[in-house]
């Protein structure tokens, strides 16, 4: 343990608590890797990773006493007995330059140390030697938090699950900024591919997220993040996933020509193998091209999204945010097809989504609802359009009713001719807008 946290307030009251929460957490940040905790301890490093996130705890009295001798905690801090390290007997001194030099008179020293037996002096010089090498081959080690952000990052994509957007949002740039230790220290190139890959997915994610509450500035910032961490991960299939879903941002405020541009850039890096990335990609290019008013080339990516939907893999179709499934698509044809006013399509593609939406999908099958009710304003009906949509913004939480479910609702508003303006329904659906 660094000596100055050994008098710091916190620390010592996070010791005298017992609460190892706060020390690893102060270690870690440090620079004590969560890894040398756990080797010097016994405790697996995971483990360690996950108490100092405060989702798991140390009581067992023999691993504290562990933890203590580990890092070098005086008993007292802990509420232990002296620790046999802590004596006044003069420890030798193996790390001069002539020590360094002369291995003979490392040699020396050590024979020395263990002629007295395996003492708290002898145990403490066996451990710094190991743990020199420890360090040295530090560079080379996976860090012990990684597999538990990327289960994290894996476990974030299968999306709210009917937990609030906020809440969602929270949680995920927690864990997001305990990626940052891992990326400012040295790593080989396949575990740094890794920790970008991570977080190309959780800054991607934050973004998306962040984009559903209506934060389009600060979702925009996220992609690009992600969009950055993901160019350095080598993963191209991630990258052209990250540019698909930022142009899911300007299409849905209002600048589908940006948003067709940026479709068009994840398509072409996605390539033509039939991936979950390149068929979202189509997808979306093909709703960014029926807002605006391309027709023909709104066919033609509808046309390749079902393409590769044909033959994406199986493991490719699963519900996450990151893969492309059945009720995923459906959801993207519903919304392009009613824009390009194929209302009887678009209704069977509506049925079939809000089929396999889950209950709790609160937000999708809202924006489904929505889509239905513009199909009844293209087919002439704008009164019983705004029924519907007023229906389903009183039926929303209050979480749900600012973002991407208002601005679909605000735009299915506006379609409105202005002679149907004075009609109850339209006037009724504007002020439940306003408000």
């Amino acid at each position: 343990m660094p000596p100055h946290l050994l008098h710091d307030p916190k620390f010592v009251q996070a010791a005298r608590d017992h609460d190892f929460t706060t020390l690893f957490a102060m270690a870690h940040s440090h620079g004590v890797s969560y890894y040398r905790i756990g080797e010097a301890a016994g405790i697996k490093a995971d483990r360690v990773s996950l108490i100092a996130r405060g989702k798991a705890s140390l009581t067992a009295l023999d691993t504290i006493v562990r933890v203590a001798d580990a890092l070098r905690i005086p008993g007292a801090h802990l509420g232990l007995a002296e620790r046999p390290w802590e004596d006044s007997t003069p420890k030798p001194h193996l790390e001069s330059d002539d020590d360094r030099d002369d291995p003979m008179n490392r040699r020396q020293l050590l024979r020395g140390v263990l002629a007295a037996g395996l003492t708290g002096t002898a145990l403490t010089t066996l451990a710094d030697t190991r743990q020199s090498l420890d360090l040295a081959l530090a560079a080379d080690t996976e860090p012990a938090d990684l597999s538990d952000l990327e289960t994290a990052a894996e476990t974030y994509g299968y999306g709210y699950h009917g937990q609030p957007p906020a809440q969602v949002l929270a949680d995920l740039v927690t864990d997001f900024g305990e990626l940052r230790p891992l990326l400012s220290t040295p790593q080989p190139i396949a575990t740094r591919a890794r920790v970008c890959r991570t977080a190309g997915q959780m800054a991607g994610m934050t973004a998306i997220v962040l984009m559903d509450l209506g934060a389009r500035r600060h979702a925009r910032s996220w992609f690009a993040t992600a969009a950055t961490a993901a160019r350095e991960s080598g993963d191209k299939q991630l990258l052209a996933w990250i540019w698909a879903r930022e142009a899911m941002v300007p299409l849905n405020y209002g600048a589908p020509q940006a948003a067709a541009r940026l479709a068009e850039q994840a398509r072409q890096v996605a390539g033509d193998r039939p991936t979950a990335a390149a068929t979202l990609a189509a997808a979306v290019a093909a709703r960014s091209y029926a807002l605006s008013h391309r027709d023909e080339q709104a066919r033609e990516a509808l046309t390749a999204a079902d393409a590769f939907m044909e033959r994406l893999p199986a493991g490719a179709r699963t519900d996450t945010w990151f893969t492309h499934g059945e009720q995923k698509h459906h959801v993207h044809l519903s919304h392009a097809l009613t824009t390009l006013g194929d209302t009887a399509r678009a209704h069977e593609s509506q049925i079939r989504a809000l089929e396999l939406s889950a209950p709790t999908s609160t937000m999708t099958r809202s924006l489904l609802q929505i889509d239905a009710a513009a199909c009844l304003r293209h087919d002439g009906d704008p009164e019983q359009a705004c029924q519907r949509t007023i229906a389903v913004m009183d039926d929303l939480p209050h979480a749900y009713r600012t973002g991407l479910v208002h601005r679909r609702a605000l735009d299915l508003y506006r379609s409105i001719a202005a002679q149907h303006h004075r009609e109850p329904a339209v006037r009724q659906l504007r002020d439940v807008l306003a408000a």
